[in-house]
């Protein structure tokens, strides 16, 4: 037996990439206006989830972690130690009044006087890095966390401590708490802000993806300087972070928010295939409103963003005995630019003439199909107690954790369940 499916060009959310919200969730988010959305990024710094020593919010993260897995998204984080608003200090209380070294400055000459640990310090290590560490025991392979932005380090997490006399660690420090993220979370995709050449080299040559957060900026801060034209592909190149995407996740935030591009005569065109040609999965526009008339090139865009599974055709025997094999030949065509993440499986229905379904999970993961056609030989093994009569054979994309149908095709045949009928598969008790 042999089918094909003919692809579809709508728009819907998929686990692990997409339009991110920010700080809302898609349920909540009056800025989507509709645009589907498969993450939700939130930023916190470390007094907000540790405010007692020892003691973790873990429910603040559990809530939010239910939040979206109820909104249809899962949940990207990052955990900042400094930052310039109306606070002084973004760490715990607890850390200085414990007698950590540390930092005071003012942030581009205002009268805010900040401090900020020494994260060379050894009580700043022991303190942090159990964090990390109990977060990690907590959510790695969480089937609801997207992916873990690197932000120990600098204003922000930002990797930088810009418009401030206090240095950054030395790059012995940096690797350590890169490292740190990579044991901690080793299950999960990781991401580091692109600003620091010297650690965005190592966290990308093991393992980690990366993130830039001024998508768009085409002279907003300067006429002969920009981040778009002078900064992000020479730090790709200096880096020699070109192939990063292959492994793990690239994300964008928007400079401003789309407004500004638009009300600066930006080409939003140029912008986003920037994004496509270093194969991005997200872009995070803050929640911010979308300017009208620019609603057509965010579809394109979507349409083209992170992975984008085809199903071509599928090629199946006509019957097989119970406990039988049944292979199954496939053309799939990942059609985005960038790769799945995540290990999601392949998996086939069952449904037989008394409306039971068997679903037979493969080892098969996507994760890792990179853009282009992949030719794939499935065996099955069928239950050796099906009883004999003639089944609708389907596809499904299943979570491990969970068994159920996560990743919706690109194709035009009706799945609600995103189970994808294949056609007819005749279950026949071998001959004596």
């Amino acid at each position: 037996m042999k089918t094909t499916f003919t692809e579809s060009d709508a728009l819907f959310p998929s686990p692990g990439m997409g339009w991110q919200t920010f700080h809302h969730f898609a349920d909540e988010d009056p800025a989507l206006g509709g645009l589907p959305s498969g993450a939700a990024y939130f930023r916190f710094y470390w007094k907000e989830l540790e405010p007692e020593e020892g003691r973790i919010d873990f429910a603040k993260l559990d809530g939010l972690l239910a939040h979206a897995r109820r909104a249809g998204q899962k949940l990207a984080f990052r955990v900042m130690c400094a930052g310039t608003d109306r606070d002084p200090i973004y760490v715990p209380q607890w850390l200085r009044d414990k007698g950590c070294k540390g930092y005071e400055y003012q942030y581009e000459g205002g009268a805010t006087l900040y401090w900020v640990p020494d994260l060379e310090a050894p009580m700043f290590q022991e303190t942090h890095f159990r964090l990390i560490e109990e977060l990690g025991k907590r959510y790695d392979g969480h089937p609801d966390v997207d992916h873990v932005d690197i932000g120990t380090v600098g204003l922000w997490g930002e990797w930088h401590m810009s418009g401030t006399p206090v240095p950054l660690p030395s790059l012995e420090t940096r690797r350590l708490i890169i490292d740190t993220w990579r044991r901690a979370f080793a299950k999960t995709p990781k991401v580091m802000l692109i600003g620091d050449a010297e650690g965005m080299r190592y966290a990308t040559h093991n393992g980690c993806g990366w993130r830039a957060d001024c998508l768009g900026d085409m002279g907003g801060f300067s006429k002969t300087w920009n981040h778009m034209e002078n900064f992000y592909l020479q730090q790709i190149e200096k880096t020699d972070a070109g192939d990063a995407w292959k492994h793990s996740p690239i994300a964008f935030e928007s400079c401003w928010d789309m407004r500004k591009w638009k009300a600066e005569g930006w080409d939003i065109r140029y912008i986003f295939d920037y994004a496509l040609r270093l194969h991005a999965s997200h872009l995070n526009n803050k929640s911010a409103p979308i300017p009208e008339g620019t609603r057509p090139e965010i579809e394109r865009f979507l349409r083209k963003l992170g992975y984008r599974l085809v199903l071509r055709e599928a090629e199946w025997r006509e019957a097989v005995a119970p406990g039988g094999v049944c292979p199954i030949l496939m053309l799939w065509e990942n059609v985005g630019v960038a790769p799945p993440y995540h290990d999601y499986r392949l998996a086939f229905r069952l449904a037989g003439p008394d409306g039971e379904a068997t679903v037979v999970e493969t080892a098969r993961s996507i994760r890792g199909w990179l853009p282009g056609k992949v030719h794939l030989a499935q065996e099955v093994t069928l239950p050796r107690d099906l009883k004999p009569g003639r089944y609708t054979l389907s596809l499904g994309v299943v979570a491990p954790a969970t068994k159920q149908p996560a990743v919706r095709l690109a194709v035009t045949a009706p799945a609600d369940d995103l189970w994808y009928p294949l056609g007819p598969l005749e279950i026949r008790r071998p001959r004596a």
